[in-house]
């Protein structure tokens, strides 16, 4: 029996050759299969419905018509009935549940299975992007997390995946920071802590030059002198660079996010007369009070707005050095998507910057990669404003994942206070950042969400805490066994799945491969979250009601192949999120 991975779309696809074979105009038929309500059946189709209406044809009968022409193997694997107005249901039958679970027994499978929809195709991710000469902030934590999960979904769907961290290390505010560290550089702190000394000096040159014009205009020069390559400015610009990179990685290290490249904004200053040139030379930018812009009078909201891709005094902005950046992708990556996981408020920019790039792309006869804007929303406190310190500060990234440790911590020595010291320290690394990832990630990203602690770091609801430990409980069943989780040999002897609990748990695991798909194709990673969290109550209540450890052989291997691959499926979906996991909780 061939076993596909994605059970929606093997339906999908023999519904729409059914249709073809019944009569149906196959090319206007679409099945909608997807994930069923449990009491209809596994999966359901929905096409039929709209295609009836579109034809003007009875679609009850249509239904029977089509699936009358499915072929007959189906049949043997699961039970197909005709519901309603016209739905199509399928319930697998618990020798096809089991043939499933036989064929994706390992990670590699899984992702051999998966890798299908994007295979061969390339994606640029660009993600986190912090300004150099700062620190991290709270308002940081969404793009990296949401990145690192969005490229790990893609590289498991089969896709060759480029993450770029494209910094902030270029532009006005480095003239007033070079004034700053050439007058007021703190030794002493700068040993101690680089980058905060790096934060205070920008205040202090940013001030200054607020202040005292005289300031401002010396502040100019010493930019001046960095564009033009001054020796001692580019060190002292270098030197930003390198400490700001390096303490980025110690969060990023924390986090497991990792970049292929780290291209900042001042890799493409050397790139930006070409976008000039081009989009003069193909009639899209026009020069507007000294400024060259590119209008989009055809967009509503754009007829007035211009796109100023050079500012009036000649300089560069984002919108230059993000076009540069485009035609680069383009270029040298061959990119066949590139997607900006980027606040929601930046919405306006990334059209603009995507409409621009689409008609430059179209007037140079290029391909143009698809772009588009992984948006989402603001980390809000208990006041339901923007999360900050409680003197109105930002909170730095470090120092809420070192709370996020500690109160982890708390936890875990409630729980396991009889674990060595050094186990303790690492569960509560574990769960601490995996609780402020996940808790980004359950959410959809499109929405502003609650930061609460309390919520957070729970062994109850949909919390990394709670994952960890139904991750640790399947790997304590297998210690007490004294049995290795997916054993060929024990598996061998299985018998069908019989108690509704079990049904109910392998038709759960079977669906793993919609939440992945479904997560892919939307770029949102809370259809995984709560795949994975459903997955652990539907586990918990099997586990509840039908015993492992039993004398009789084939039931008790059946129940192991339960447990194996819920834990397969539990740290396969956490890995793709980005979290570790524990043996132990």
């Amino acid at each position: 029996m061939h076993v596909s991975f994605n059970l929606a779309s093997s339906f999908d696809a023999a519904l729409k050759t059914a249709a073809g074979a019944a009569g149906l105009d196959a090319t206007d038929f679409t099945p909608e299969v997807r994930t069923a309500d449990p009491k209809h059946g596994d999966f359901q189709a929905n096409g039929v419905l709209p295609y009836a209406k579109r034809t003007k044809q009875n679609p009850h009968v249509l239904a029977e018509k089509i699936v009358a022409a499915l072929p007959a193997d189906l049949r043997t694997t699961c039970t197909i009935t005709v519901a309603g107005p016209g739905f199509i249901n399928f319930t697998l039958q618990p020798a096809a549940l089991q043939a499933w679970l036989r064929t994706f027994s390992t990670r590699a499978q899984l992702a051999t299975g998966a890798a299908t929809a994007y295979a061969g195709q390339t994606w640029v991710v660009d993600y986190s992007g912090p300004n150099t000469a700062k620190q991290m902030h709270v308002g940081h934590l969404r793009s990296p997390v949401i990145g690192e999960a969005i490229s790990r979904l893609l590289v498991f769907s089969g896709a060759t995946v480029i993450r770029d961290n494209h910094i902030g290390d270029w532009g006005t505010q480095f003239g007033k920071l070079i004034w700053a560290y050439k007058r007021q550089l703190d030794i002493a702190a700068f040993a101690t802590d680089p980058l905060a000394e790096f934060e205070r000096l920008y205040k202090v040159g940013n001030s200054a030059s607020d202040a005292d014009p005289a300031v401002l205009k010396e502040a100019q020069q010493e930019l001046v002198k960095l564009q033009a390559g001054d020796t001692e400015n580019t060190a002292i610009w270098e030197k930003i660079g390198e400490v700001s990179v390096s303490a980025f990685q110690q969060i990023y290290d924390q986090l497991g996010i990792r970049f292929d490249y780290t291209l900042g904004e001042s890799f493409y200053n050397d790139k930006v007369e070409r976008v000039y040139r081009e989009l003069t030379d193909c009639g899209l930018a026009t020069e507007s009070q000294g400024a060259l812009v590119v209008f989009h009078p055809e967009h509503p909201r754009f007829k007035e707005q211009p796109f100023i891709i050079r500012k009036s005094d000649g300089a560069a902005n984002y919108a230059s050095t993000d076009l540069a950046t485009i035609l680069y992708r383009s270029e040298h990556f061959h990119a066949d998507a590139a997607i900006y996981v980027i606040d929601a408020r930046q919405s306006d920019h990334c059209q603009q910057l995507f409409l621009t790039a689409q008609k430059w792309f179209g007037k140079t006869s290029r391909k143009s990669p698809h772009l588009e804007h992984v948006a989402f929303g603001t980390v809000l406190g208990e006041d339901g404003r923007p999360l900050k310190t409680r003197n109105g500060d930002n909170i730095k990234l470090k120092d809420l994942l070192s709370e996020a440790v500690e109160r982890a911590r708390r936890l875990v020595d409630e729980k396991s206070a009889s674990l060595p010291e050094d186990e303790r320290r690492h569960i509560s690394e574990v769960v601490g950042v995996g609780s402020v990832q996940y808790a980004d990630l359950s959410q959809n990203r499109s929405s502003d969400y609650l930061f609460s602690w309390d919520k957070m770091i729970s062994l109850e609801g949909n919390t990394a805490a709670y994952l960890l430990y139904a991750v640790a409980r399947v790997r304590s069943i297998f210690r007490k066994l004294e049995a290795v989780p997916g054993d060929p040999a024990v598996e061998a002897a299985a018998s069908a799945f019989d108690t509704p609990e079990e049904l109910a748990l392998a038709r759960k695991l079977t669906k793993f491969s919609d939440a992945v798909a479904l997560a892919t194709a939307n770029l949102r990673p809370h259809f995984l979250c709560l795949y994975l969290y459903e997955l652990a109550g539907d586990f918990s209540t099997f586990y509840a009601a039908d015993k492992v450890a039993v004398d009789e052989p084939a039931v008790r291997a059946r129940r192991l192949m339960l447990c194996a691959r819920t834990l397969l499926m539990l740290e396969t979906g956490l890995g793709i999120l980005g979290l570790r996991t524990i043996s132990r909780m």
